[in-house]
């Protein structure tokens, strides 16, 4: 269990920090300003051998340089992101006075302990002593779409341990915007490939007469704008992971040549003659159903068994609508922190109206929903001066709605207001499945794009 440090600090205790005697080389990373000074200054004061960084490519520079180094004291953001990439020493954040929130929110994130400033001695030398115990482990931390501590989401993160410890092309399934590319990153970064490059690319972005030089590269002269070498995307992965993104989108040609490199280990530009051998893990993705492509004729069998080594597969959403409350939380602080908008809150009933959508979008439209109401809301203030949010706020920016009274039997008789409710989980539903397309969602939904926008219009549907 974490422990935070600041919380238990006792007067007139001295001689602390050597009680931490296993805890020798300490990196401090962070801005040089007057808190981190007076840090190594209590660090010194206690024998420790202190570097100091200020950005967080110099810290993994420096711990990849096989610099000693027991710990690692951060400013709480940058604590977050360094934690991430695993296999760390022992990560403490160092955050501002009396602010529990977002020390529960770093120790979720996979920080090891949270001390508060002003900091003595005392509660350094206890966070020391805790992470000193700690040991040396790769951890899987949660980046935003897999944050939850539903059953679904243990699943997937124990999934994700098991898949990063080996060499297998993973292919990862789920819903748009259920956060596959995380995912994808996550296994990436509990893996020991984690020192090198992880690159992604979605297929569907790219016009399909580019996408094999994007991949492969090209030689020069090898088309009309060939005008120089270029090394394709799997030389740039060569050692790490490819991330391939909407595989089903890839056309056939294209499909034989992966397999090829998934047999053989070889790639070859466009328009060379010459193998080029690279170690590539690759990690494809897709929102369609790969098997029904393949019954079809649009993928190719082979290369499907290929991928398929390791399914992973992201649940959407409403199927854990548990995780929706810490979810919304997470969002509202991000982004009132990202546009400097101070603190804000959502309230329990607005909390429970999110709980109750049924997010066709998953993780994505959650995420841009609380963007937008941190930006537009002008809700009442708490004790502590943060903004509250509230659900009649909430309902002006999305259709969330504070739900009727049910008779008194307990009972929703009203068969009008039943079918205009699954009306507008089925429009939802239809425009999370084709990103936003409302032509594609009209066909979905089998009625016209005109009567489509009508009822967008009437339910306040966007």
């Amino acid at each position: 269990m974490h422990m935070l440090a600041s919380m238990v600090v006792t007067s007139g205790i001295t001689g602390a920090m050597g009680a931490s005697a296993s805890v020798q080389h300490v990196l401090l990373l962070g801005p040089d300003d007057d808190a981190r000074r007076a840090l190594h200054v209590m660090l010194d004061r206690a024998g420790k051998q202190v570097s100091a960084v200020a950005e967080l490519d110099a810290a993994r520079s420096y711990l990849d340089g096989g610099h000693e180094c027991d710990a690692v004291l951060a400013e709480g953001g940058l604590a977050a992101q360094l934690a991430r990439a695993g296999g760390t020493p022992p990560v403490i954040a160092v955050v501002r006075p009396r602010d529990a929130a977002l020390a529960m929110s770093l120790l979720a994130a996979g920080v090891d302990d949270v001390v508060s400033e002003p900091l003595d001695e005392l509660a350094l030398a206890l966070a020391l002593r805790h992470v000193a115990a700690l040991p040396r482990r790769t951890a899987v931390v949660a980046p935003p779409s897999l944050i939850g501590d539903g059953d679904v989401m243990q699943r997937l993160r124990e999934t994700i341990e098991k898949v990063a410890a080996t060499r297998s092309t993973v292919l990862i399934l789920g819903e748009s915007g259920t956060g596959k590319e995380l995912v994808a990153r996550a296994i990436h970064d509990a893996s020991p490939r984690r020192g090198r490059r992880f690159v992604a690319i979605n297929s569907a972005a790219i016009p399909a007469a580019l996408l094999e030089s994007e991949l492969f590269g090209h030689r020069r002269g090898a088309f009309t704008d060939a005008v120089r070498d270029k090394p394709g995307l799997f030389e740039d992965a060569d050692g790490g992971t490819l991330f391939l993104d909407e595989i089903g989108e890839l056309p056939l040609a294209l499909q034989a040549k992966l397999l090829r490199v998934l047999q053989d280990g070889e790639i070859r530009r466009v328009g060379d003659t010459a193998p080029i051998k690279v170690d590539v893990r690759l990690i494809a993705a897709t929102l369609r159903d790969l098997a029904d492509d393949v019954r079809e004729g649009r993928f190719r069998e082979d290369l499907y068994y290929r991928l398929n080594v390791v399914p992973v597969t992201i649940p959407p959403l409403r199927e854990r609508a548990e995780d929706i409350p810490q979810l919304a939380r997470f969002f509202a602080r991000r982004h009132a922190a990202r546009h400097q908008l101070g603190e804000v809150e959502l309230s329990d009933v607005a909390i429970e109206a999110l709980a109750r959508q049924p997010w066709p979008g998953n993780v994505r439209e959650l995420e841009n929903v609380l963007e937008r109401v941190v930006i537009l809301a002008d809700g009442p203030t708490a004790e502590r001066g943060a903004r509250v949010i509230d659900v009649d706020y909430l309902g002006t920016i999305m259709n969330v709605r504070t739900p009727a009274p049910a008779p008194k039997d307990g009972v929703e008789l009203s068969i009008k207001k039943a079918t205009r409710e699954i009306e507008q989980d089925l429009i939802r539903r239809a425009l999370g499945v084709t990103q936003g397309n409302r032509t594609n969602a009209a066909k979905l939904l089998e009625i016209s794009h005109r009567a489509l926008l009508y009822k967008m219009k009437e339910y306040g549907i966007t």
